[in-house]
């Protein structure tokens, strides 16, 4: 197979080295990492008697190419134990084969690939179509044989061919678990008391997550209708748009939910709302990308996570939700996170069901928001998991309860498949660290709506808005921080804030830039400004610097107006945000002073307005100044998430005001 040509050349060097070229490297052993994964179900019949394997070599010949040496690492899965809510962990699906997947160097050509496997007893696959830049392959192996093959090919591999090799076992979805087969099919918001518990209402006059793609990668979501497969979309998500996904599992571009969970999930984040049926979800005008991963039994390999996560990352998802995971960490895994994170994409996941401190993955990783569980008191569930790697925490529910005594256990409602059938639907509660995660990628959505993108800053306004007055039940603080992160999320207050506080910095800048500018040339000459202070380069100034930002507060961005708000409440820099969406923010071109420019040059003759295109300059000074100090986003086209962009915004904007300054000292 051969590469496509279309790879970005962010991504991955020019050009491509052949297994002849990295044979010059020397030799050295390939990384290596150990996972696990949780899974409710047992595998049927079917699958536990296939025990066909891609390897040509026997157990026997692979121990045989270690000459008798135990191997490295011991990373078959110990079989099922019982997590704290009853429910079996199946860390080994099928207990006749194996599978193991590799990421090879992302430089080296398929056939070479295929032709170095075949040569030492295996015949590789590519994961997915999607797996083709990465190069992640993967080959089925008799059961227990991945160590010695890590270890035998880590040995015979050229250096750096092999950038990581590992079991290809299962993560799960956390907390799928229903109190009741039945909910009553009426409108039911007043039941969605996690909403309320996170400011939801309030949320709504801010921003309703309008144009953000989030990418649900789950056990696929039913977004769309196929009559002749049986399958419909519940009437709830009617109204909801969705963005072209993919199915890892069976390899096709249709992302249906044979399960469930992934539709209430996605519920969650994007529900029909304001229908007059049913529920809401939190940031109802996101999209969702369905992307399945998990099986209808509710588990899937490690590999098909890691294509997912970069799928969504090449696809223009600005927020990512993993309501799934298992113990042990994933070399592959870890990689696709940072590509996808290194590409702008807020990263959120569930903690994790296991009731004890102890990490889960992927939500340990570095740069994705770990999510524990409260419920309607706002104690962490007893399911949650905790510990030092956790970030914050939201609404999971526990059915075990009716605390706010409304006749119903205090899960969280959705509406999803009804006990898994793919053509019935019902409002079903759930619980889990599963039903946690999706309120904090709606709640990142919330906040990147505003212009707020970059996954950091997503991340800290979202930590630095929760609620952590819960730290007064422990006597701890330690221990608050690991059950809660930084609190619990308030949607409310983190929408607020990304609106204000980048609004506020702006308007303080664009302002301060005029008033700088228009003293500066009054000591020479008052130049028609003698009458005062012109008011017209003020407004100007502090408009295209900060937008209306505090519109939507005013009146909401939901509606049938709700577009025109977002977009007067944006700088003028930020026009992509109203024209293209989020995916596209921030344009270098727009953040720089080709505007100023423009405008002085076409407008600085007229004599009616040429005190607007000055305001105009120096109000696009203020906003390139004041975030080259925010960094609210990444900008585009340019390597990097921190230094570059700064110096980008800091000298764009002196230029801008420069132009600003000396067309008002020329008028």
């Amino acid at each position: 197979m051969v590469k496509s040509s279309t790879d970005s050349i962010w991504s991955r060097p020019m050009g491509r080295r052949r297994i002849a070229d990295v044979l010059r490297k020397g030799w050295m052993p390939a990384m290596v990492a150990a996972l696990a994964f949780a899974a409710p179900q047992l595998v049927s019949a079917q699958e536990v008697a296939s025990a066909q394997t891609d390897s040509t070599k026997s157990m026997d010949q692979w121990k045989a190419c270690l000459d008798g040496a135990a191997p490295s690492t011991q990373n078959v899965a110990p079989g099922s134990v019982t997590q704290a809510t009853g429910q079996p962990i199946v860390l080994d699906a099928d207990p006749h084969t194996d599978e193991i997947v590799f990421d090879f160097d992302d430089d080296v050509d398929n056939a070479d690939i295929e032709a170095f496997a075949r040569q030492h007893g295996l015949q590789v696959r590519l994961n997915s179509t999607y797996s083709d830049a990465a190069n992640i392959f993967v080959a089925r192996v008799d059961e227990g044989a991945v160590p010695y093959i890590k270890d035998c090919l880590a040995q015979k591999a050229p250096a750096g061919l092999i950038e990581a090799a590992e079991e290809n076992i299962n993560y799960a979805a956390f907390g799928s678990e229903t109190a009741d087969d039945t909910a009553p099919n009426d409108p039911l918001y007043q039941f969605q008391w996690n909403f309320k518990q996170v400011g939801a209402e309030s949320a709504w006059k801010v921003s309703t997550g309008r144009d953000v793609t989030v990418a649900v990668i789950d056990t696929g979501v039913a977004m769309e209708n196929a009559p002749d497969r049986g399958i419909t979309r519940p009437k709830d998500l009617d109204g909801t748009e969705g963005v072209a996904g993919y199915d890892f599992v069976d390899d096709d571009d249709f992302a249906w939910d044979g399960h469930g969970h992934g539709t209430h999930v996605a519920g969650t984040i994007a529900q029909t709302t304001n229908n007059e049926y049913g529920v809401a979800g939190l940031a109802y005008n996101a999209k969702i990308m369905p992307l399945r991963v998990l099986n209808s039994r509710g588990f899937g390999q490690v590999s098909d996570i890691a294509d997912a996560v970069r799928f969504a990352a090449d696809n223009d998802a600005q927020v990512i939700n993993m309501s799934l995971g298992g113990p042990l960490p994933s070399l592959v895994l870890s990689r696709a996170i940072k590509y996808a994170y290194n590409k702008g994409v807020t990263i959120v996941a569930a903690a994790g069901n296991g009731g004890k401190r102890a990490p889960s993955y992927p939500a340990a990783y570095d740069g994705v928001i770990a999510v524990a569980a409260t419920q309607f008191d706002k104690n962490t569930t007893f399911y949650s998991q905790w510990g030092k790697y956790v970030d914050i925490a939201a609404p999971g529910g526990n059915t075990r309860v009716d605390q706010n005594g409304d006749g119903r256990p205090d899960g969280v409602m959705q509406q999803t498949l009804k006990n898994g059938a793919t053509d019935e639907h019902d409002f079903v509660l759930y619980m889990g660290t599963s039903m946690a995660s999706p309120h904090v990628a709606a709640g990142a959505a919330l906040i990147i709506s505003q212009g707020v993108t970059h996954p950091d800053q997503v991340e800290e306004v979202l930590q630095d808005t929760a609620d952590d007055s819960l730290r007064d039940r422990y006597d701890d603080e330690k221990e608050f921080r690991e059950r809660y992160g930084a609190g619990l999320m308030q949607a409310d207050e983190a929408a607020q804030s990304a609106a204000t506080t980048q609004g506020t910095w702006r308007f303080a800048g664009g302002l301060f830039l005029a008033l700088l500018a228009l003293v500066g040339v009054r000591r020479k000459d008052i130049l028609g400004v003698a009458g005062g202070m012109k008011p017209s380069v003020i407004i100007t100034s502090v408009v295209t610097a900060s937008g209306l930002f505090f519109l939507p507060m005013l009146i909401g961005d939901g509606g049938c107006f709700g577009g025109v708000v977002s977009a007067l409440s944006h700088p003028l820099a930020e026009l992509d945000l109203a024209l293209f969406g989020p995916g596209a923010h921030q344009n270098p071109l727009l953040a720089s002073f080709l505007i100023p420019l423009l405008a002085v040059g076409l407008l600085g003759g007229h004599d009616k307005i040429k005190y607007v295109a000055s305001g105009l300059a120096l109000g696009m000074a203020g906003f390139l100044l004041t975030e080259s100090v925010l960094l609210t986003s990444d900008v585009q086209w340019i390597p990097g998430m921190n230094v570059l962009d700064r110096v980008w915004l800091g000298f764009n904007g002196l230029v801008s005001f420069a132009i600003g300054y000396f067309s008002l000292k020329r008028v």
